[in-house]
């Protein structure tokens, strides 16, 4: 099938569709206009009572000073830090695989 073939074709069909008249466009394209302003209207309506209703809310609410967080520098001698005890492994020459043991305790150190 070549595309002169496929264009006759779509003339030949195009001849078929039931076309409205002028009448039943322009009401059509009215009605269309309409409803879409009747919703417009609705949800902006209802949009404005549940804005002004928040805004009012929130304006009645009493307004209270957050608290203040108390930041310590000091550290904790009596931590309940549990003692982790895990190994790292490190791929040393020739893909072999050279373990490294690592232990942490609540009395290490910190290093940085």
């Amino acid at each position: 099938m070549g595309l002169m073939q496929y264009f006759k074709d779509t003339q030949a069909e195009m001849r078929h569709v039931a076309w409205p008249t002028q009448t039943q466009t322009i009401v059509y394209t009215a009605l269309v206009v309409l409803v879409s302003v009747i919703v417009s209207l609705y949800v902006g309506f209802f949009d404005f009572l549940l804005t002004r209703g928040l805004e009012t809310l929130v304006e009645q609410r009493p307004v209270t000073p957050a608290p203040a967080l108390e930041i310590s520098t000091t550290t904790n001698p009596t931590s309940t830090m549990p003692a982790l005890d895990f190994d790292i492994g490190v791929e040393g020459a020739g893909g072999t695989v050279v373990p490294i043991d690592v232990q942490a305790t609540p009395d290490a150190p910190v290093t940085e």
